[in-house]
C-alpha cells in the first residue's frame, strides 16, 4: 500500500482553511470537469487510482466519533480508520480541545485525508461544551432581517473550520407544518415554505462562503410527521402535487442556488415510491429519480443516520447500506456496522447489483469535497486558544443581536408602551426554582418591585398564597420557562400551574413565553393576558432582550414563523 501521506498531502498547521478550493470556485462548480484537468481533478484522479476497491468503497462511509465516551472508545474509532480506511467522521458530544487533539491523532491515521461532519444546527453548541449555541432555528424564523442569519453561518462556519471540521449538517430546510411533529419542531424555521428557504439560504450562504460544505435535511421534507424515524419508519402519505408545492419547495430553491450538499430522510412515500417499507434513503426513484434527476442536484447526498431505527427496522445485516448507494447517496453516514458494510457493498458489486460506475462517480465526488475543503494538504490543527476563539466577542455580540431581532409581542393593549417603572410591580417566574435572569434585569428598571417564583411541580397552596399576594401590586409581569434541553410543543408543568396560568392572565399582566411557541396552545387564557410576548426559547440572550422590550429599551421587530392557534397565527407581531 503506498504511503500516501508522502506521496499526496503536505503537512502544515491549521490556522484558517481557506473559503474556497484554489480556484475560488463553489463547490458546485468545481465539479464541472473541462477539456484541459485542473488540479483538483488531477488531485481526485491520482488518489482514486491509488485506491484498492475495499478503500474506494471505505471513502464513502463516515464513522461516529466523541470525546465524552473514553480512551477505549477513542482508540476503536482509531482502529476503524487504520483498518477500514472509511472516508470520514461525525463528532457527536464532548469538548472542543479534546476534539481538536483527536482530529490530529486521528487524521494521522489515515491514508486519505478524513472529511469530518458534525450536526451544528444552532453552532458547536449543539453537540460540544463550552461553546456558543445560537438560536434554535425556530427562533431565527421569527427575525425578519436575513443577513444575521449569513452571519451567523459565517460565525458558525469559522467555528467548525477552526477545529478541524468541513461539514456542517445543516441548515435543517424541513417545513414544520405539524405542531406535534416529535423530531423536527423547534429546529425548523416555520411553517411557511418561503420564509424557510429564505432563511435557509441565507445559513447556507454564510457557512458556503466561508469554505464549509453544507447538508439541508431531510428531503423530501420531514416537517408533517408524527413519528420519530430514529425509532421508526414515518410515513409521508399526500401527493405528489402536495409534496412538491410545499415540501420540497425549500430543497428546490436552494439546490437552484448551489447548496453544496442534502441529507436524504428515511420515510415511506408512497406517492414517490410504493414500495411497502421503504424508506425514502433506499428508493432510486426518490433519490436518483427525483433528488438529482428532476431537481438537478449535483453535489454530494448523504443519508441521514444508517444506525437509525426508521431504515434497520425493515433492511438489516448490512442490506441497507448495499440499497442506499443503488438508491443514489453518495456518503452513508453512520452504518450500524461499516465493516459489515464494506464486506456487503463490494459482494454487491460483484454481483452487478451496484454498478462500478457509480462507485466511482460518489468517489469522485467525495475526493471532490475533499479537495475543495482544503484536505489535498494534511492540516493538523493548532490546539491552542480554542476557547477563546471560540468564545469571542463578535460571535457573542452576534448571539445577543440574534435574540434581540427575534422576540415578539404577539399582543398589546398599551401598543407597545413600556411598563410604568414608577408602580409597585410582581416580576413573576414560573417553571424555575431560583430568580430568573428575566428578574434580575427587570429589577434595575422596577425599583419598586418584587419576585415571585413557582417549579413546574408546584402546589395548589403555593399557588393560591402568590395569587393572593398578586392582588397588591399595579402590575404584574409573568414569565413562562422551559428549561429542558429539548423544549417540546406541550410544557411539562403540571395541570394546576397551566390553569394558574389562566388566571394570572386575566389580572393584566405583562406575559412573557420563554418556551417552544407551540406551548401557547396548550395553555389556554393565556391570550387574555393585557401584552404577551413568545421569545421562542428560555436562553440568557432571550431573557435580556425580552427585559428589554418590556423597559422600552428595545423595540420588538419579531414575527411568528408559525400559527398556533386561532388567536396568532404565522406572520403576526406588533
Amino acid at each position: 500500500m503506498p504511503n500516501f501521506k508522502h506521496l499526496l498531502i503536505v503537512s502544515c498547521t491549521l490556522l484558517a482553511v481557506p473559503a474556497f478550493s484554489q480556484d475560488k470556485t463553489s463547490f458546485i462548480e468545481s465539479l464541472s470537469r473541462g477539456a484541459v484537468a485542473k488540479p483538483q481533478d488531477k488531485w481526485v484522479d491520482s488518489v482514486y487510482r491509488k485506491l484498492n476497491k475495499k478503500e474506494r468503497i471505505a471513502q464513502l462511509l463516515m464513522v461516529r466519533a466523541h470525546t465524552n465516551m473514553g480512551k477505549a472508545y477513542e482508540d476503536s474509532v482509531g482502529q476503524v480508520i487504520r483498518k477500514q480506511r472509511v472516508g470520514g467522521l461525525v463528532f457527536f458530544q464532548g469538548g472542543p480541545v479534546r476534539q481538536a487533539a483527536l482530529t490530529n491523532k486521528y487524521q494521522a491515521l489515515a491514508n486519505v485525508p478524513l472529511l469530518i461532519a458534525i450536526d451544528a444546527e444552532w453552532g458547536l453548541g449543539m453537540r460540544l461544551d463550552s461553546t456558543i449555541s445560537y438560536p434554535y432555528q425556530m427562533t431565527l424564523g421569527a427575525i425578519r432581517d436575513n443577513s444575521l442569519l449569513q452571519e451567523m453561518g459565517k460565525q458558525v462556519a469559522l467555528d467548525i473550520k477552526r477545529l478541524g471540521m468541513h461539514v456542517n449538517f445543516a441548515p435543517d430546510v424541513d417545513v414544520n407544518n405539524n405542531p406535534a411533529n416529535p423530531v423536527i419542531g423547534y429546529r425548523s424555521f416555520g411553517d411557511n415554505k418561503y420564509n424557510v428557504a429564505a432563511k435557509g439560504l441565507a445559513y447556507v450562504m454564510g457557512l458556503q462562503g466561508e469554505g464549509v460544505l453544507v447538508s439541508i435535511k431531510h428531503f423530501p421534507g420531514h416537517g408533517d410527521t408524527d413519528v420519530d424515524s430514529h425509532y421508526d419508519l414515518p410515513k409521508l402519505p399526500f401527493d405528489r402535487k402536495r409534496l412538491d408545492s410545499l415540501e420540497m419547495y425549500p430543497f428546490r430553491q436552494l439546490i437552484s442556488q448551489g447548496a453544496s450538499g442534502v441529507m436524504v430522510a428515511h420515510m415511506s412515500i408512497p406517492a414517490l415510491d410504493p414500495t411497502p417499507n421503504l424508506p425514502s434513503t433506499l428508493s432510486r426513484p426518490i433519490v436518483t429519480g427525483i433528488l438529482k434527476g428532476e431537481l438537478g442536484f449535483k453535489g454530494i447526498v448523504f443519508s441521514d443516520a444508517m444506525e437509525m431505527k426508521g431504515v434497520v427496522k425493515y433492511f438489516k445485516d448490512g442490506e441497507a447500506e448495499v440499497r442506499g448507494l443503488i438508491a443514489g447517496n453518495d456518503i452513508l453516514e453512520l452504518s450500524a456496522n461499516s465493516d459489515r458494510a464494506i464486506k456487503m457493498i463490494r459482494k454487491a458489486v460483484r454481483k452487478k447489483r451496484l454498478s462500478k460506475d457509480q462507485v466511482e462517480a460518489s468517489v469522485k465526488k467525495v475526493l471532490a469535497a475533499k479537495y475543495w475543503t482544503g484536505l489535498n494538504r494534511h492540516l493538523t490543527v493548532d490546539t491552542t486558544g480554542i476557547p477563546a476563539f471560540l468564545n469571542r466577542p463578535e460571535a457573542n455580540a452576534l448571539n445577543q443581536r440574534l435574540a434581540d431581532a427575534a422576540v415578539t409581542v404577539l399582543k398589546s393593549d398599551s401598543l407597545l408602551r413600556a411598563a410604568d417603572p414608577n408602580k409597585r410591580t410582581a416580576l413573576v417566574s414560573l417553571g424555575v426554582t431560583e430568580i430568573s435572569l428575566f428578574q434580575r434585569q427587570l429589577k434595575s428598571y422596577f425599583p419598586n418591585s418584587t419576585n415571585f417564583i413557582l417549579s413546574k411541580i408546584a402546589s395548589q397552596a403555593d399557588m393560591s398564597q402568590m395569587q393572593q399576594e398578586l392582588k397588591a401590586y399595579d402590575q404584574v409581569i409573568v414569565a413562562i420557562h422551559d428549561y429542558r434541553k429539548r423544549p417540546g410543543a406541550v410544557l411539562d408543568y403540571n395541570a394546576g400551574l397551566k390553569t394558574f396560568i389562566a388566571e394570572l392572565s386575566r389580572m393584566n399582566t405583562i406575559t412573557c413565553v420563554f418556551a417552544n411557541p407551540y406551548t401557547i396552545a396548550g395553555l389556554p387564557g393565556i391570550e387574555k393576558s393585557k401584552t404577551l410576548v413568545v421569545n421562542y426559547q428560555n436562553t440568557d440572550e432571550l431573557q435580556r432582550a425580552a427585559a428589554r422590550v418590556i423597559s422600552g429599551q428595545l423595540k420588538a421587530t419579531g414575527k411568528l414563523p408559525v400559527t398556533i392557534n386561532s388567536y396568532f397565527k404565522n406572520g403576526d407581531g406588533l
